[in-house]
């Protein structure tokens, strides 16, 4: 779960300078933080209301993320607002930052990761740093991302699920009404614009606002979204079921191995021979090939088995049922492994754990082919209503004006990018057709990308971007600009174009690529 956060958080580090105001001119607030008053939230109770100055300066990341500190952050006001829904038993912390000077007339607010509706100061930071007045929520289900276990279950075992329902949907609508109303009072006038910005969780939530809530948001940028997650997070454990019932489990020396030859037979099919295959879902490998090869193992030297190809090609084939229908989609032989198929992904046997078995001390290591089929149906049946923000009918929120960007790394490990694509083909089907859909909610792949955050292909350093020129300028978006860490640039290409080398040209320059 750390790697997620970490792609995340260290792209919004490298956001670009603040935009121009959306009203004109930077504006001030209208009073200081005292004057701040209780907003209303209809369905909710507000407990307390509370305004500080803040300085500004650095922000600093938790140590153990590794992400550089955010600097010149701008002075701001902090509001906190507190507030339950009746019958609940919940507190719930929205929380905005809104600078002093320089407000570009915008509201953001800003998405969770995993089980966390938010992910600290930093997207707070990055935002104000564009002058934007910033929110997020905390849902009233704390801030761990990997472990639900203060919150998942009552006293009595059950599934709290009003705190579930907070998490899925309520308390985004909280926030984008608090935060609103917040920012009204302090800089004496509403935001020109609204917006929503998240990856993984906060894609999901992006979606769930657009579903459920077409009238908050101007515009939405939903990357790599967390939509069907009743399906991908126990899809998430069938390298696990693999091994465990198989009885063998590679070293990640070995994984690493088998993406590598994959990648490495897979790559010169585009023409260009760059570590990145552009059309993972084309790529077929034998792993059969690598039984006998000899690798370097942290100084030892390994062979490579029989048995361990076979467990690599049932993990890569995904997970079927009983009847042999595909549960989820497999594997692409590009994709690491090492994060699934490695130590157990936590965040997804917490979900078994908590919410389907209702059995903190469930052992996911018994489980079999079978019962592993048995919790993917149950997940769906139990969640989907609730959590899987898969509702293809997008009516109100074109009918409102908003526009909706999604950009989603073929080499995401832990959300495949092939349930992205499902959910736009069955909105497509809803909504009359491709072109019609275009014109508010539009799709980019980025070849090569991991979760959240670039590779060895390119992700987007400001995925906010396209959606405000879309929003405010009628620019819609063809293509998205984007990096990798080594500063190579890529154009992310509107699904189903895409990017082809011009056989001329600096491969690591975007110029020398088109979209066809």
């Amino acid at each position: 779960m750390k790697r997620m956060i970490l792609a995340v958080l260290s792209l919004g580090a490298l956001l670009v300078p603040v935009q121009a105001s959306a009203t004109g001119s930077a504006a001030a607030p209208a009073a200081g933080c005292e004057a701040v008053t209780k907003p209303s939230v209809p369905g909710a109770k507000v407990l307390s209301t509370s305004a500080a100055p803040k300085p500004g300066g650095t922000v600093e990341y938790p140590p153990e993320w590794g992400v550089p500190p955010i600097t010149n952050v701008p002075p701001f006001c902090e509001v906190k607002v507190e507030l339950t829904h009746p019958g609940a038993g919940d507190q719930v912390l929205v929380r905005l930052w809104l600078p002093l000077t320089g407000w570009n007339g915008r509201f953001q607010a800003t998405g969770g990761g995993g089980y966390s509706m938010h992910q600290g100061d930093g997207p707070l930071a990055l935002a104000i740093k564009e002058g934007y007045a910033a929110a997020q929520t905390d849902g009233g289900v704390g801030f761990d991302m990997e472990d639900p276990s203060k919150w998942a279950l009552d006293s009595k075992g059950r599934v709290n699920r009003e705190l579930l329902k907070n998490f899925a949907y309520r308390s985004l609508h909280d926030l984008a009404v608090a935060g609103k109303a917040v920012t009204k009072t302090y800089y004496g006038k509403a935001p020109a614009y609204s917006y929503w910005n998240g990856c993984s969780t906060g894609g999901r939530q992006g979606m769930m606002n657009a579903q459920r809530y077409p009238n908050d948001y101007d515009g939405i940028s939903a990357a790599a979204p967390a939509i069907s997650m009743p399906s991908f997070v126990v899809a998430d454990l069938w390298p696990q079921v693999v091994q465990n019932v198989e009885g063998v489990h590679p070293t990640g020396c070995v994984l690493d191995e088998f993406q590598r030859a994959a990648t490495a037979h897979c790559d010169p099919a585009d023409g260009l021979v760059d570590g990145i295959v552009r059309e993972p879902g084309e790529c077929r490998f034998d792993p059969s090939t690598l039984v006998g090869r000899q690798i370097e193992c942290k100084g030892k030297t390994v062979t490579i088995t029989k048995a361990e190809a076979d467990v690599v090609r049932k993990i890569w084939a995904g997970p079927k049922s009983s009847s042999g229908a595909q549960l989820w989609p497999g594997y692409d032989p590009s994709t690491s492994l090492a994060f699934t198929a490695g130590t157990p992904f936590k965040l997804a046997v917490n979900w078994v754990k908590y919410f389907v078995k209702k059995d903190p001390a469930f052992d996911f290591s018994t489980v079999g082919y079978r019962e592993f089929e048995q919790i993917f149906y149950q997940s769906k049946r139990e969640y989907d209503r609730i959590l899987g923000t898969d509702d293809p009918n997008l009516t109100a929120f074109r009918n409102s004006g908003g526009k909706v960007v999604t950009w989603h790394g073929t080499e995401d490990s832990v959300i495949h990018y092939g349930g992205t694509l499902d959910y736009r083909h069955q909105v497509v089907r809803r909504m009359g057709g491709a072109t019609k859909v275009d014109k508010f909610y539009r799709v980019f792949l980025a070849p090569g990308a991991e979760h959240c955050g670039p590779a060895a292909g390119a992700a987007p350093f400001d995925q906010l971007k396209p959606v405000v020129d879309w929003v405010e300028k009628g620019k819609a978006p063809e293509t998205i600009a984007a990096f990798t860490y080594t500063g190579a640039s890529r154009d992310l290409c509107r699904y189903p174009l895409k990017s082809h080398y011009n056989g001329t040209g600096d491969p690591r320059q975007a110029t020398s690529y088109t979209c066809r």
